[in-house]
């Protein structure tokens, strides 16, 4: 079987690049990571230009016409230039309000904050609007009840949200009669995250802190399990782009770096740091690649390949961070060299949608219901 990108995902993958490389350098990164939004507006205006926001919407409605690989495809480029956009956040809002609406869960013409969620899908897609998700490790620290009159309202303070303080739509994770569930608000002056002090100065983050809100119910658990694992996919992904930086970083730092007479490069000791990295990089393209095919076919271990690379992706960058900043030395512990806006992103992008022990536990449960109900475990 040929695993590689098609040739129109590798066309796709280099005007990727090339609008990257162009707008997104390192120096420009910096100046916004300075700002108090954290958002490069001319960039995001510029990948809305290209129908980055609408890469799954249908051709025949405006949008790209492709999937989630091509998502993976364009997160992965995104991390390579630790880009200040919330493309992440906006694809998957967008792609929960269609799935909501062609599963009758949603009706398009739903009102939230004066616009029709189709409206709203339209946008999302049109990057004229910023998506979040606001997933919580645990589900009862949102929950949701129903008003005798069907009106769905929210309490709770959920996790940190990524991106959030800049979304004018957010998807939450709550629990609803016992089991979890998903819904969508529109944040205003007095709900909308505050953007909080964090590590990752290329991204705006802030608490979502619920009242008693007023929301509209998206869909249950079986709804919620595919944001979680498309999110998953797509921070994946944007980990592999880092780590893949880092490793050309290094080797070439490792080349340049002259010691005892000799480039650092030729000691045994850093050809083998450098040699672990690249089986790390490479195992975290299989397991981030395979799982954006598994969620975007909406294979039966779609929810398992996702845990599964969130596992490999969250473990294998910090091991690759840590060696990047070890063969560099003491310059790579300076804020002043460009590693360290790889090395935060990544962490950041470690703990997203649950860290590596979360999705262990994760795969547990898959493995452990299905050896109680008698079906094969693999």
């Amino acid at each position: 079987m040929d695993f590689e990108l098609s040739a129109d995902q590798v066309a796709l993958q280099e005007a990727a690049a090339s609008l990257l490389e162009g707008a997104c350098t390192t120096t420009r990164v910096r100046e916004v990571a300075a700002t108090d939004r954290h958002l490069d507006d001319a960039l995001w205006a510029a990948m809305a230009e290209q129908g980055w926001p609408a890469v799954e919407r249908p051709a025949d409605d405006g949008g790209l016409g492709l999937g989630m690989v091509e998502v993976a495809v364009l997160c992965e480029q995104l991390g390579r230039h630790v880009a200040p956009v919330p493309f992440a956040g906006t694809v998957a809002v967008h792609g929960a309000l269609v799935a909501a609406m062609a599963d009758g869960a949603l009706e398009a013409t739903a009102d939230l904050g004066g616009t029709a969620v189709r409206g709203w899908a339209q946008r999302l897609a049109a990057g004229d609007a910023v998506g979040a998700v606001a997933w919580s490790r645990r589900a009862d620290v949102v929950r949701a009840r129903c008003d005798r009159d069907g009106t769905w309202r929210m309490t709770g303070r959920s996790d940190p949200v990524v991106d959030g303080p800049l979304a004018d739509l957010v998807v939450v994770f709550a629990e609803a009669d016992g089991a979890p569930g998903l819904f969508l608000l529109a944040p205003d002056d007095g709900d909308r995250p505050l953007s909080e002090p964090a590590m990752d100065r290329t991204r705006s983050l802030g608490w979502l802190t619920l009242d008693d809100r007023p929301a509209l119910r998206l869909g249950d658990e079986r709804a919620a399990d595919a944001v979680l694992d498309r999110s998953v996919a797509a921070v994946c992904a944007e980990m592999l782009g880092a780590a893949d930086v880092v490793l050309a970083m290094t080797v070439q730092y490792a080349k340049d770096r002259v010691q005892f007479g000799r480039p650092i490069g030729s000691f045994q000791a850093v050809k083998h740091r450098c040699a672990d990295m690249l089986v790390d990089v490479e195992g975290m393209r299989s397991a981030a690649y395979y799982a954006a095919w598994a969620v975007g076919a909406q294979d039966p271990e779609a929810s398992a390949a996702a845990s599964a690379a969130k596992v490999w992706c969250s473990d294998a960058a910090r091991r690759v961070m840590a060696s990047g900043l070890q063969v560099h030395g003491g310059i790579g512990f300076t804020w002043e060299h460009d590693l360290h806006l790889f090395l935060k992103r990544s962490q950041l992008d470690q703990v997203s949608f649950g860290d590596a022990v979360y999705h262990r536990e994760r795969i547990a449960r898959m493995l452990r219901s299905r050896a109680e109900a008698g079906q094969p475990v693999f």
